[in-house]
C-alpha cells in the first residue's frame, strides 16, 4: 500500500523533494555511477555496490535483488542486516512484505477470469457483489475498470486492524462493505483516477465471490504454482516467521515482531526478488497459458488519460491497470516501455519494474528505505544490463530544467495566492515580485521555498530541479502542477509530475459549526478501535490533533468544516494529492466526545483521566471492546508500573510528545517507567482485565 494510515492528520511538505539522510542538494545534482561505453560490465558488482548505498548510506536495514532476462535470473543478492543476533542470515529465500505490490496478484486474478468470461472490466461491481452499497448512490456506477485503474470515486482507505504484530486477523477484509456503507464518493466514477486502496479490496472480493475460491488459494492456483514461486504467502497462511526479513526501527534497540498485513489483495503478499521476477514473465508474456496477450495490454494501456491529469511529462505514476507507471522514466527517454509497481507497509517495501518488450525485469524488497529508493535500483540494474548487452549505447545524462532566468511576472498571477490542499496537507502559496513562495503554516519554523518566474510562465527553484505551474481545469477548480527530477547519488534520478494540490474555496460556517470547532481546537483525539496487536500503537500516530488555522476558517488542513460535527475533503486532485478523503464525524457516547474517519474510532482527550495507582488497581476493557486511555498523574511520574494481563491483550505508555516509550507487544515487558505527563493505553477483548501495580522505581 501507498504509505500512511489515512486518519493521521499530520502536515506534509509535498513541495520539497525527499532525499536521503545527509544527501545535501549539491550531491543530488551528480550523475550516477556509469559504466563507460566499451568498458567490461560486472552487473553482480554493480548490484552488490549500490544495494549496499541502500543499506550503508540511505537508511535501508537490508534489501534484497533480482534481475530477470528472458527467462533467466541473471543477477540476485542481498545484503544488511536481519535477525539481531546475526544467527539467520539474509538469502535469496528471505521473505519480505511487498505492500501494495500485492495489486498486481489482484489485476492479474481479475483479468484471468475476465478471460475465462466470468467478468466483464466495463460491468459495475454491483453486479458481482450485489450487497456493495454505499449512502451515495453514485456507488452504483463504479465499474470493475474503476477499481483497477483507481477512478472508482471511493474515498480510499479503510485501513482499521489491518497493519497488526503477528497477528492475521482479517477483520479488515471482512467488514469492508459495512464501512463503505456510511460512505460518500469523493467524484463521480471515472472522473478521474486517484490511489485508492479500497478499490483493491474490493476487487479481492469479487475474485473470491466470483471464482468461488479464497484469494489466497486462487494466486497459488493462477500463478505462484505454474511460476514455481515457491517463497510467495500471504498474511492468511501460516508460516515459519524466521523466513521473514528482521525489522527495525530507530525507535527501538531491538528487533521489531513480523508485521501482518491483513488485506491481501491490496497489500497482504510476502515474497522474494526472485519470486517477483519470476511473476514479471507473466507480464512479458514468456509464461504462455498464465495471461493472454489482450489481458496484457488491456493492462499496459494509459488508464490515466480517461480523466483529469496534468498534460504528460517525465513521471513515475501514470497508471494503467493494477500498474503504478505504464511509461516509467527514466525508460520513455530511451523509447522503451518500462511497467512499475511498488508498495510500502510501514516497514517493508517494495518495486518491481518490468520492461516488457525486452523481456526483463527487477525488483528490489527492502526492510527499511522505500519503495521509491527500490525502484531506482530496480531501474539502475536493468539500465547497466541493456548497455552490457547492446541494447543502449550510452546513458542519457542527468535532466534538469537548468538554472532559473527571472523574467517579469504579469500581475495576473497574484490571483493564484491564497492556501491550497492536499492529502493531509494545508499550504500558504504567496506571489509577489516575481518569486512564489510555499509555506505550511501549522508546522512553526517551516522556512518555505521560494520559486521565480521565468519566461516560459512557470516557477522554478534555484536548483532547477522542481518547476511549477498554475492550471485552471474545465471543471473550474485551480491546480498547482509540480514537475521534479530528483536525484541520489549512485542510484539515478526520479522524476515526478502530478497535480500536487487544489486551491481551497472559502468555506463560510455557520456560528453554530464555529463554535463547535472553536470548542475542539487543540484538542487530542485518541484510536480506540485499533486490536492489541496493532502497529498503530508503537507509531506516533495514535493521536489526531485539531489544530485551525484562523487565517483559513472553515478548514481543518485540507478538510472543509460542513458542520458542527462534520469535516470532509471537498476537492478533487487526481493520483496522490487526492488519496484518502475519509470524513470526520463527531458524536457523543456517555458525555464524552468520539471521532470516527474512515472506520476508525477515537476519544477525545477529556475522556482520558488520570489512571488510578492506589493499591489493587484495575482496568477493565468494556463490552465495547475499546481501547482504556489514562493519563499519568503526578504522583505517579518517574516511578514503575507492573501490569499483570490476558495472553491476547497489550499495554503502551507514551511520554508527554507522544512517542511511545514501551508498547508490551514489542518489547515483551510488562513493567515500564512512567513519564511526566503521559499517556497510557490498555488494549484487549472486551472484558480483558488489567491488574496494575506502581512502586518506587530502583
Amino acid at each position: 500500500m501507498k504509505k500512511r494510515l489515512l486518519w493521521v492528520l499530520a502536515a506534509a511538505l509535498v513541495l520539497t523533494p525527499v532525499l536521503p539522510a545527509g544527501a545535501s542538494a549539491a550531491e543530488a545534482n551528480k550523475k550516477p555511477v556509469a559504466s563507460q561505453a566499451g568498458q567490461k560490465i560486472d552487473l553482480d558488482q554493480i548490484a552488490k555496490e549500490k544495494a549496499a548505498l541502500l543499506t550503508q548510506k540511505y537508511g535501508t536495514t537490508s534489501v534484497q535483488y533480482a534481475l530477470i532476462d528472458n527467462g533467466k535470473v541473471v543477477v540476485s543478492g542481498q545484503t544488511g542486516k536481519n535477525d539481531a543476533q546475526g544467527k539467520i542470515p539474509l538469502t535469496k529465500e528471505t521473505m519480505y512484505g511487498i505492500g501494495s505490490t500485492s495489486k498486481m496478484f489482484t489485476t492479474a486474478a481479475v483479468m484471468k477470469l475476465v478471460e475465462e468470461g466470468k467478468i466483464d472490466l466495463d460491468d459495475p461491481v454491483v453486479k458481482y457483489i450485489p450487497d456493495f452499497k454505499m449512502k451515495d448512490e453514485r456507488y452504483k456506477q463504479i465499474t470493475v475498470r474503476m477499481l483497477l485503474n483507481h477512478s472508482s470515486g471511493l474515498q480510499g482507505s479503510s485501513l482499521g486492524n489491518s497493519f497488526l504484530f503477528n497477528d492475521s486477523d482479517s477483520y479488515a477484509h471482512d467488514n469492508l462493505l459495512k464501512h463503505l456503507e456510511t460512505q460518500s464518493l469523493k467524484a463521480d466514477p471515472g472522473a478521474f483516477s486517484v490511489y485508492c486502496n479500497d478499490g483493491f479490496t474490493l476487487a479481492e472480493i469479487l475474485v473470491e465471490r466470483v471464482s468461488g475460491l479464497d484469494f489466497t488459494a486462487l494466486i497459488h492456483q493462477y500463478f505462484t504454482k505454474p511460476l514455481n514461486m515457491d517463497h510467495t504467502k500471504t498474511s492468511q497462511e501460516t508460516f515459519d516467521p524466521g523466513k521473514m526479513a528482521g525489522l527495525y526501527t530507530p525507535t527501538y534497540p531491538g528487533q521489531l515482531p513480523n508485521l501482518t498485513a491483513n488485506l491481501i489483495g491490496t497489500s497482504g503478499i510476502y515474497s522474494t526478488a526472485e519470486d517477483m521476477v519470476r511473476l514479471s514473465q507473466v507480464f512479458t508474456g514468456q509464461k504462455q497459458g498464465i495471461l493472454a496477450d489482450s489481458s496484457l495490454r488491456a493492462m499496459e494501456q494509459e488508464e490515466y488519460k480517461k480523466g483529469l491529469w496534468p498534460k504528460d511529462a517525465d513521471n513515475s505514476g501514470d497508471f494503467g491497470l493494477g500498474w503504478d507507471s505504464v511509461k516509467l522514466f527514466p525508460f520513455n527517454q530511451y523509447g522503451m516501455k518500462a511497467l512499475a509497481k511498488g508498495g510500502d507497509i510501514i516497514y517493508y517495501h517494495s518495486s518491481l519494474v518490468v520492461l516488457p518488450e525486452q523481456n526483463m525485469a527487477a525488483a528490489v524488497l527492502s526492510s527499511g528505505g522505500s519503495s521509491m529508493t527500490n525502484q531506482m535500483l530496480a531501474s539502475e540494474l536493468l539500465l547497466q544490463a541493456l548497455k552490457k548487452k547492446g541494447a543502449i549505447q550510452e546513458f542519457k545524462p542527468e535532466k534538469s530544467f537548468g538554472k532559473p532566468v527571472k523574467a517579469k511576472m504579469p500581475d495576473e498571477m497574484k490571483k493564484y495566492a491564497g492556501y491550497y490542499g492536499a492529502f493531509g496537507q494545508q499550504m500558504k502559496i504567496a506571489v509577489q515580485d516575481g518569486v512564489l513562495t510555499a509555506t505550511v503554516p501549522l508546522v512553526p519554523g517551516y522556512p518555505g521555498q521560494k520559486f521565480v518566474y521565468t519566461q516560459d510562465g512557470t516557477f522554478m527553484n534555484e536548483e532547477g530541479t522542481s518547476k511549477i505551474s498554475f492550471v485552471t481545469e474545465k471543471n473550474g477548480r485551480t491546480y498547482l502542477w509540480e514537475r521534479d527530477y530528483v536525484s541520489i547519488p549512485g542510484l539515478g534520478q526520479l522524476a515526478m509530475s502530478n497535480y500536487a494540490s487544489e486551491k481551497l474555496d472559502d468555506q463560510p460556517v455557520s456560528k453554530e459549526t464555529a463554535d463547535a470547532w472553536t470548542k475542539r481546537n487543540g484538542k487530542a483525539f485518541y484510536t480506540v478501535s485499533e486490536k492489541y496487536s496493532s502497529a498503530a500503537y508503537y507509531m506516533n500516530t495514535i493521536a489526531m490533533k485539531i489544530a485551525l488555522n484562523k487565517d483559513l476558517p472553515g478548514y481543518l488542513l485540507d478538510k472543509a468544516l460542513t458542520g458542527p460535527d462534520t469535516a470532509a475533503a471537498l476537492y478533487q486532485i487526481p493520483a496522490n494529492g487526492g488519496r484518502d478523503t475519509g470524513e470526520l464525524h463527531f458524536y457523543m457516547k456517555d458525555g464524552i466526545e468520539y471521532c470516527e474517519i474512515g472506520g476508525y474510532v477515537l476519544i477525545s482527550e477529556d475522556g482520558v483521566k488520570p489512571m488510578h495507582i492506589g493499591k489493587d488497581a484495575v482496568v477493565t476493557v468494556g463490552e465495547n471492546g475499546e481501547a482504556k486511555w489514562y493519563s499519568v498523574p503526578a504522583a505517579a511520574a518517574g516511578k514503575t508500573m507492573k501490569v499483570t494481563m490476558p495472553a491476547k491483550a497489550s499495554f503502551a505508555v507514551y511520554d508527554e510528545e507522544g512517542n511511545c516509550v514501551n508498547y508490551s507487544i514489542i518489547s515483551g515487558s510488562n513493567e515500564c517507567v512512567l513519564p511526566k505527563n503521559g499517556k497510557i493505553a490498555f488494549v484487549g477483548d472486551a472484558g480483558s482485565t488489567f491488574q496494575i501495580t506502581v512502586k518506587q522505581t530502583k
